[in-house]
């Protein structure tokens, strides 16, 4: 016998919870799965239709039938989401799209052309794009459109700004990951985020230069800033006076990937920002991978650096509010001296050190007495703990 409605209702517990809650939970599950609640009944027909978090895999898709029927459920193609985009009901705050397979230029069009309907029908706050890294397309110039964005995330694609850009007042979160853009359209980009907070610049190349100055400028409420030490390769360093124009006073946090003390602008790049940011509180350095070349490799360069910046290195630059510095993939012996060295100067410059985490992959021998000269040298926090981890 079949149940009656308020028996069903009854046993049926999910279906009675309130709609918020429901929406909290059909949030946490996968885009595509969320959208197959619609056959569990009539009730549940539209619920998905006013979720406001949304992520598709796009892969495009070909004449070739396959027998993968987990492949077939997980992608959608452009003509899929364009059917989901127009049930939709409730607002749209945060978006993923990931791109995946051979795309052509009509494409790309009729992404923009998603893009554009979003800005004008939505209140998107937070958008992470992922393009075809085998591929390079030219990011849609509707994204610019979407004025009430706070984060946004991109990655692998050719960025140029239009002709008119109102800029991203309330955008607090930048990633940049493998983009094309020059140096002009970045600092464009940048100083048109007044309210940015957090930057992560990973661009190898640009077909231009710029100071660290017109960088720096640009980040005028800084809190959280990761780069690619890569940006060296664009980023002009021999124009940097002895103070700063820019004070980076309300930056915290510094990641600079792929660290060498042995590449002069690289620890100069560091150098310059600890200079300017008197409210730091923790460095993360993930190391490059350095030539493991004779004794003497890269000392004078070193020096050298120390020398042109000593008002930071000698002279009495406090520290006055860090606490956890992290260095992560040692893999040469020989840096282990300059990392050591540059671990002292911390210590001793450093009243609210905390705690000294040092990653590496070198023989164990090395690591013990690195770890043991570290302990015998002054500091300045008497509470400091120092640790040494195998990089897995």
């Amino acid at each position: 016998m079949k149940l009656q409605y308020a028996e069903r209702m009854a046993l049926d517990r999910v279906s009675t919870l309130p709609q918020p809650i429901l929406e909290t939970i059909l949030c946490l599950l996968p885009t595509e799965e969320a959208a197959r609640t619609s056959i569990l009944s009539r009730e549940w027909r539209y619920k998905w239709t006013n979720i406001p978090i949304l992520e598709f895999n796009l892969r495009k898709r070909t004449s070739e039938l396959t027998s993968d029927i987990a492949s077939t459920i997980k992608y959608i193609d452009m003509h899929d989401l364009h059917q989901v985009l127009l049930l939709r009901q409730g607002p749209i705050h945060e978006l993923t799209f990931s791109m995946m397979g051979n795309w052509e230029d009509h494409d790309c069009f009729e992404f923009d052309q998603i893009i554009l309907h979003l800005s004008r029908n939505h209140t998107v706050k937070k958008l992470r794009l992922d393009g075809l890294d085998s591929m390079w397309h030219e990011l849609p110039k509707s994204v610019f459109a979407l004025h009430d964005l706070e984060d946004l995330d991109l990655c692998d694609f050719i960025v140029d700004l239009p002709s008119i850009f109102n800029g991203f007042g309330s955008l607090v979160s930048l990633y940049l990951n493998d983009v094309k853009l020059s140096t002009k359209t970045l600092r464009h980009l940048l100083s048109n985020c007044p309210s940015l907070e957090s930057l992560n610049l990973d661009i190898g190349e640009s077909d231009d230069k710029c100071t660290i100055n017109e960088l720096l400028k640009c980040l005028h409420v800084i809190e959280d800033l990761t780069i690619s030490i890569d940006a060296c390769e664009w980023l002009v360093l021999d124009s940097v006076p002895k103070e700063l124009p820019t004070s980076l006073i309300h930056l915290k946090y510094i990641r600079l990937d792929g660290m060498s003390f042995v590449e002069g602008s690289r620890l100069a790049f560091l150098l310059v920002l600890i200079r300017c940011s008197p409210n730091l509180e923790r460095i993360k350095l993930q190391m490059a991978l350095e030539y493991n070349g004779d004794q003497g490799y890269g000392d004078q360069e070193y020096h050298a650096v120390k020398d042109e910046y000593s008002d930071v290195w000698f002279k009495h630059l406090w520290l006055e509010h860090l606490k956890k510095p992290e260095i992560s993939l040692i893999r040469s012996s020989h840096v282990i001296e300059f990392v050591k060295d540059f671990v002292k100067f911390i210590l001793v410059r450093s009243p609210k050190l905390k705690k000294v985490s040092i990653c590496s992959v070198v023989h164990r021998n090395q690591e013990s007495e690195m770890l043991k000269t570290l302990l015998q040298a002054p500091r300045a926090s008497p509470a400091v703990i120092i640790t040494t981890n195998e990089y897995e």
